[in-house]
């Protein structure tokens, strides 16, 4: 069995660790910061408690499949789960308010023909069989296999567009051109747009393919971990204990030990070294390609495909005073008044610290979980923003200097100001926020600019394609969101697996 080191204890890093670990090899994580969780992480202050990431959870059954072939306990025993009713609540500036049933088809068409008006439910549910369409022929190779050699064939967008304007000679189907053609109502695009843009993509510039994104929420349902979606993170932690993985926190890997043009190990901050016989990164980490050339290759080094222009995530963790209304949603959505305005401020070229009146989009978080509050007469909201990545210098486009004076405090007062759409007096009852921006993130995490990778899509030219999880360096393996099949907590758990089953000598697959 092969020694093998784990950069990085973010939630595709442990999932990896934990199936190798099953698999009888000898496994370290190192980790940089002294805890588990990466984006999973957790803020605990005053008997409040939110998830500083992900709030909710899409297809399970990648996790389930992770503690079946892991261990004894399943996911329900180890993490629990509860299914989301409603499974959000939109709120549109003409006072429009949209609620969506968890996981019900006749339901979500109810619920659209009350909100928009009769038809458009039958509108938004032939949008969604062809989404079906295209989930049927993205699974495999979007997901659940490696990366193909020639991933040219995943640059075509497998959305089967219907209406004319598209194809050959004409502009290629971006997600908003399917939304304005086939839904043909502003507010209803909006919601089309949103699971795009709260990955940070223009829906002007991303795929057809998203169309996924809601089918998926729709099809399999949207779930909680009771005490938050760290409580995830901490059983996927406890099943690697179980596999004697070993845990080496404070450990910041700086670079990779090369013997005989193979991996050999890493080198960490404090020039120490951690030998190795296989080198799993969970995080984009330039310092490894030094050195790193594809053997038979021109001798250049084959750097990581890490962040390229992707977009960052502003929080808001609010401490309310007064309890939570019975009724509430787990995630509403707030949606800009003015969806042109938005989009040109959160993709300009060099975009000011603040948006226009009317130009923000904000998901509020509500989880009705006594853990999250220290009692029936307090609440704890978190609310998320799609912003600019951060960069200091401002010498990158599309990217914001967060650190500069009033930036953070000032864009944290428009969010929570929208917010009081979906919470009234909102901004009367609170106790104490903290505030994290991209520039956090980047210093947190030292990934650049604090950018959030979005998940792979197929079509627009390959902009969402990310690097194969086996490296041309041999013995140098990536996963998580940098990585095949990109971001998010379900592609986490399938490039862990996709990496696992190449470790093991298999083609790589995460079924």
């Amino acid at each position: 069995m092969a020694r093998i080191a784990v950069i990085g204890a973010g939630m595709a890093s442990l999932a990896a660790a934990a199936r190798l670990g099953t698999g009888g090899h000898q496994v370290v994580v190192l980790e940089r910061t002294g805890t588990y969780g990466g984006a999973a992480g957790r803020l605990a202050r005053d008997g409040f408690t939110f998830d500083t990431g992900p709030g909710l959870l899409t297809l399970p059954a990648v996790y389930r499949d992770l503690f079946v072939k892991t261990g004894k306990k399943s996911l329900e025993d180890a993490a629990g789960l509860v299914g989301v009713d409603p499974a959000s609540r939109h709120v549109f500036a003409d006072g429009t308010v949209l609620t969506l049933p968890n996981a019900s088809r006749s339901g979500t068409v109810a619920a659209m023909d009350a909100a928009f008006g009769p038809g458009s439910g039958e509108r938004w549910s032939d949008l969604m069989i062809r989404a079906r369409g295209t989930w049927e022929v993205m699974r495999r190779p979007m997901l659940e296999d490696a990366l193909p050699a020639d991933p040219r064939i995943l640059t075509r967008d497998p959305y089967p567009v219907v209406r004319r304007g598209f194809g050959p000679g004409r502009s290629r189907p971006s997600l908003a051109r399917i939304a304005a053609a086939e839904l043909r109502d502003p507010r209803m695009a909006a919601l089309l747009e949103s699971h795009l843009l709260a990955h940070g993509v223009d829906p002007r510039e991303g795929p057809a393919s998203a169309a996924v994104l809601p089918y998926l929420e729709e099809t399999f349902g949207l779930w909680y971990v009771p005490g938050g979606v760290h409580r995830l993170a901490q059983a996927v932690y406890e099943r690697c204990l179980e596999r004697r993985v070993e845990f080496r926190f404070d450990a910041h890997v700086t670079g990779l030990l090369v013997d005989g043009g193979r991996t050999a190990g890493v080198r960490l901050a404090d020039d120490s070294e951690v030998a190795a016989d296989i080198v799993v990164a969970g995080a984009p980490v330039p310092a490894l390609c030094a050195g790193a050339a594809a053997p038979g290759g021109d001798g250049a080094p084959r750097p990581f495909a890490g962040p390229h222009g992707e977009a960052g995530r502003f929080t808001v963790h609010l401490a309310l005073r007064g309890s939570r209304p019975a009724g509430g949603a787990h995630r509403t959505v707030v949606h800009a008044a003015d969806r042109d305005r938005a989009l040109g401020w959160m993709y300009a070229r060099s975009p000011k610290p603040l948006p226009p009146p009317g130009a923000l989009t904000v998901t509020v978080l509500r989880p009705d979980d006594p853990a999250t509050r220290p009692d029936e007469g307090h609440e704890a909201v978190t609310l998320t923003a799609p912003v600019p990545a951060h960069d200091a210098a401002r010498k990158l486009p599309r990217t914001v200097d967060w650190n500069a004076p009033g930036a953070a405090e000032s864009f944290a007062d428009l969010m929570a100001a929208a917010a009081e759409a979906a919470v009234p007096g909102l901004r009367e009852r609170e106790l104490w926020r903290e505030v994290r921006t991209p520039a956090d993130a980047e210093r947190e995490t030292g990934v650049a600019g604090g950018s959030v990778p979005a998940p792979s899509l197929a079509g627009a030219g390959g902009i969402l394609l990310r690097s194969a999880n086996r490296t041309p360096f041999p013995g140098l393996y990536c996963v998580g969101g940098w990585a095949h099949p990109g971001g998010g907590l379900p592609h986490a758990g399938m490039s862990a697996a996709i990496t696992a089953d190449l470790i093991a000598g298999g083609p790589g697959g995460s079924r």
